[in-house]
């Protein structure tokens, strides 16, 4: 794929901040790279991007995404290739397709693929020395999206805003998380913005996880919206479960967040030779399994967490034990294999990374 159709502008930071950074200590999505990509939308097009120092904005108080919530990200990581210190992007076109995914059901205007890939690759290459190459860290990008017009009236905005900042980060959890099924609240309804990232999915899912994470739990794993009765996402990722030996997941749906990790696994699994089902997965399903002993392994799966163990599954009053993280021999296996194709530590045979050579 050639994106050297664009030369984008840059201005350069006077310092760089790298030098700042411990990056044995790092807390996720606080530190920031030197530099972010910006363009602006008006007048039914996209104008010339920019590439320019990390730093603040200033907005209208009348700002339309503030008001009426047009506003869409993703989530990606760049890994440092651990041969030779190359830049390897994981899947940044299926990040672009689900962009315009959300775009488009939230309104908004697609991204071209030049800009993106062209904007990415140019920041990388600037920033590239804040690929941190430690076991288990990245560096996490952050493309959005959000409505810029001076307006307060509810219409879509005729101005938009991109942006992509990136910021070097470790594990998003450093333990094996504790879940609990949300028997009462809904992340999202059949015909809604389920399937899309938008922010309002997010701002409305934080009341009922404080309320969980009050009580020692990391997570909400989500049920419908109509019965509560069949599970859909854990929090900040798609969930997944070894049951029978089989790796069961619920079927993306409009109320499910299509995950790139998420195929990225279930590709794996197969071609590892696990048995796959993606269908609908009862509350009941997983409990009664757990009682009988035939639930071995819950995960969940995200750009962000990865693949993050589950050790506690809270229902009804009961916290439900699951066997111990070091002997899920599934998930871990294939985290792992993940884990080297991401870094360049064995060959990518699904074209899934794309190189920025240094």
């Amino acid at each position: 794929m050639s994106v050297d159709t664009l030369t984008i502008p840059t201005q350069r930071v006077q310092q760089s901040r790298l030098a700042e950074v411990d990056f044995s200590n790092i807390e996720f999505g606080k530190v920031f790279s030197d530099h972010m990509l910006v363009v602006d939308y008006k007048d039914g097009a996209w104008q010339t991007p920019q590439i320019m120092p990390y730093g603040d904005m200033s907005l209208s108080p009348a700002t339309s995404a503030l008001h009426y919530g047009q506003s869409i990200f993703e989530g990606m990581k760049a890994y440092r290739d651990s041969k030779n210190g190359d830049v390897l992007l994981f899947r940044p076109l299926d990040n672009l397709k689900r962009l315009n995914l959300s775009a488009e059901r939230m309104c908004m205007p697609d991204v071209p693929e030049d800009i993106f890939m062209q904007g990415l690759e140019q920041l990388l290459r600037l920033d590239a020395a804040w690929v941190p190459s430690a076991p288990g860290s990245a560096l996490y990008l952050r493309p959005f999206m959000f409505a810029t017009d001076d307006f307060i009236g509810v219409r879509p905005s005729a101005t938009y805003r991109f942006i992509v900042f990136t910021c070097p980060v470790g594990a998003y959890y450093n333990h094996p998380v504790r879940a609990a099924i949300e028997p009462n609240y809904a992340r999202a309804a059949e015909g809604g913005t389920g399937f899309a990232k938008t922010a309002g999915n997010y701002g409305a899912a934080m009341m009922p996880a404080r309320k969980m994470q009050e009580k020692g739990f990391h997570q909400l794993i989500w049920t419908d919206a109509r019965e509560h009765k069949y599970i859909e996402e854990a929090g900040t990722m798609n969930i997944m479960f070894l049951i029978d030996n089989k790796i069961i997941t619920p079927a993306v749906s409009t109320t499910i967040l299509n995950g790139i990790t998420r195929n990225s696994v279930l590709r794996l699994a197969r071609d590892l030779g696990y048995t796959v089902e993606e269908r609908r997965v009862s509350v009941e399903e997983v409990i009664e399994a757990q009682d009988a002993g035939k639930l071995k392994e819950a995960f969940g799966v995200g750009t962000a967490a990865t693949v993050a163990q589950i050790a506690v599954i809270h229902y009804n009053g009961t916290d439900y034990e699951l066997p111990p993280v070091e002997g899920r021999d599934v998930s871990n296996k294939i985290a792992a294999e993940l884990d080297k194709i991401k870094t360049g530590q064995v060959e990518d045979q699904y074209g899934w990374t794309y190189r920025i050579s240094l």
